[in-house]
């Protein structure tokens, strides 16, 4: 029992490289503040200076108790620091997942509006295209009825000459119809 008691029993220079190595295995922290709440740790006091074989079995037990307790706190909140970083990297991830999807969503959407638009422009196109030549040909026929019209009043016109001068050389009067329908 001699030997377990030997090997629980630690110097404090011991102790001291633990602590260092713990608090060097610590995640660097960042510029934000912590809101958890933060533990201290605790120095040993200048107890610790004294002889360990001097201050008894009683307090050899509560200083090992003591750093027992220190340890655990200090890979707790390790653990935990661990924890957090790795909950941060994972939603800093995922943000930055869906920020990508939804640009390329967003692009796609864009590049289809913009074919759309275009679609509609060339309709467009071929429709004021197609209402020009509706006016073209309305304008060509409008023409067409006006030459006919006028060709008929000058054929008129000739007509009505022509009986009066033979009304003239023949010295009767011209024949009126009382009703067009007769």
């Amino acid at each position: 029992m001699g030997e377990e008691e030997e090997k629980k029993v630690e110097t404090p220079k011991d102790v001291a490289d633990e602590k260092a190595i713990v608090l060097s295995t610590l995640p660097p922290s960042e510029d934000k503040p912590d809101d958890s709440k933060a533990l201290a740790i605790v120095e040993p006091e200048t107890k610790a200076l004294v002889p360990v074989e001097k201050r008894g079995s009683v307090d050899r037990d509560a200083t090992l108790a003591r750093l027992t307790t220190e340890k655990r706190l200090s890979l707790i909140k390790a653990w935990e620091e661990s924890e957090k970083s790795k909950a941060e990297n994972k939603a800093q991830k995922k943000m930055s997942e869906i920020l990508a999807w939804e640009n390329s969503k967003k692009a796609s959407l864009e590049a289809e509006l913009k074919r759309t638009e275009e679609q509609l422009l060339k309709k467009k196109a071929e429709y004021v295209e197609k209402m020009k030549n509706k006016i073209a040909l309305l304008h060509k026929s409008a023409e067409e009825k006006r030459a006919i019209t006028e060709a008929k009043r000058g054929e008129d016109l000739l007509n009505a000459e022509e009986t009066a001068a033979k009304c003239h050389a023949t010295k009767t009067t011209p024949k009126k119809p009382l009703c067009g329908c007769f």
